[in-house]
């Protein structure tokens, strides 16, 4: 079995569920990686590690891609990043609770093209909608289930 233990990747700097993230990993003894273009708070803990990246497009997703591993968990709304998180072997969750599986990847890709086609066009406004107490409900609920998943996968 695989005797590396699971770390959580996010990517940090549009988050909006960072505190939960923190509280199931510290429940489960797992690393926590922050990974954003700018310094921000995290708990003081030996299990969290703050990365500060160079600003640029895809700089953080370029380092949790190079650095995630198989049963690893990334948090991200950045599809093209599940991609490559899923491609390594391990398990993606958007912060609304949604995770990003080989099945659904293509289509998330194809309607992300799209929606950036009609938002060129002028056809689309605005983003998606707000955030709720649903979402982090959800997103709760997925974390911890894929963690048990992969936990029960190890034996």
């Amino acid at each position: 079995m695989d005797h590396k233990p699971i770390e959580i990747f996010i990517d940090a700097d549009a988050c909006p569920v960072k505190d939960e993230i923190y509280k199931v990993a510290q429940r489960y003894g797992l690393k926590t990686w922050v990974v954003s273009n700018a310094f921000m708070m995290i708990p003081t803990s030996p299990l969290i590690a703050r990365v500060i990246v160079d600003a640029g497009p895809d700089v953080a997703d370029d380092w949790i891609a190079e650095h995630v591993a198989p049963g690893d968990v990334a948090i991200t709304n950045d599809i093209p990043l599940a991609e490559r998180v899923l491609q390594a072997g391990a398990h993606a969750i958007a912060p609304n609770g949604k995770p990003f599986t080989e099945d659904s990847i293509g289509s998330a890709i194809a309607q992300r093209a799209l929606m950036e086609q009609l938002r060129s066009t002028g056809d689309i406004y605005g983003g998606p909608k707000p955030f709720d107490r649903n979402d982090r409900s959800r997103f709760l609920q997925a974390l911890d289930t894929v963690i048990q998943k992969e936990r029960r996968r190890r034996g």
